[in-house]
C-alpha cells in the first residue's frame, strides 16, 4: 500500500484504517449480519457519511485492501524487469498474496466471509474485476487493443489461483500447481 505524503493524506488513511479496523473488529465478535453501518461509524467515532465517503458499502468494510490487491496484479506485469517472463512474475506476486490472507490472523475473517453470502457475492465481483484490470494491463504490455479473449482468460486463471490456493491444505504447493497450468495455457494460447 502506498504511504500517504502529506499531513491530510496521514489523517485520511488513518481515518480509513480506524474504520475498516473496527468494523472487522464488530463482526468477527458479534458476526457480520449482526453490525450495522451505524454501530461501525459510533465505535469508530465517526459520522455516518464519514465512512460512506471512505468505503462504498458495508461489504468494502472487509476488502479494505481491494484497491491495493488489484494494483498489486497489474504492477506485477507492468513493474516487472524486461527480461522477466509474464507468468513467472504473477506467480511471484500471487505467492506473497496467498501467503498473506493464509497467515494465522486472517483466518478467521475469511471464515467469516465464506460463511457470509453478501460477502462471497461481493468477492466474486471484486474478482471480475481484478481480472480485467489484469486483463487490460496484460494487454497493454503487449501492446494490444482490444482485449484478446486470451489475455482475459489468463488473467481470471490467476485471480482465481488466489482463492483456490486460499482454500488449499498447502497453499504454496497449490499456486505452483495452479502457476505451471497457467504456464503452459499461456504458452499455448498467447497473442502475438
Amino acid at each position: 500500500m502506498t504511504v500517504p505524503t502529506g499531513r491530510r493524506e496521514r489523517k485520511k488513511a488513518a481515518t480509513r484504517q480506524n474504520i475498516a479496523d473496527t468494523a472487522l473488529r464488530l463482526f468477527l465478535e458479534r458476526g457480520y449480519d449482526a453490525v450495522g453501518i451505524r454501530e461501525v461509524a459510533a465505535e469508530a467515532d465517526v459520522a455516518v457519511t464519514t465512512l460512506f465517503a471512505h468505503f462504498a458499502s458495508k461489504e468494502a468494510l472487509v476488502f479494505e485492501q481491494d484497491e491495493d490487491f488489484e494494483h498489486r496484479l497489474a504492477h506485477a506485469v507492468a513493474r516487472r524487469a524486461p527480461d522477466e517472463p509474464l507468468i513467472p512474475a504473477l506467480r511471484h506476486e500471487m505467492l506473497a498474496l496467498v501467503r498473506h490472507c493464509t497467515a494465522d490472523g486472517a483466518v478467521p475473517i475469511w471464515r467469516m466471509i465464506d460463511e457470509t453470502p453478501a460477502l462471497r457475492e461481493y468477492e466474486e465481483s471484486m474478482r471480475l474485476r481484478h481480472a480485467e484490470s489484469l486483463a487490460r494491463a496484460i494487454a497493454a504490455d503487449l501492446d494490444l487493443s482490444p482485449i484478446p479473449p486470451a489475455c482475459r482468460a489468463i488473467a481470471r486463471f490467476v485471480v482465481d489461483a488466489h482463492s483456490l490456493a486460499r482454500e488449499a491444505a498447502d497453499p504454496d504447493a497449490a499456486v505452483d500447481e495452479i502457476f505451471r497450468m497457467i504456464e503452459a495455457a499461456w504458452a499455448v494460447a498467447r497473442p502475438s
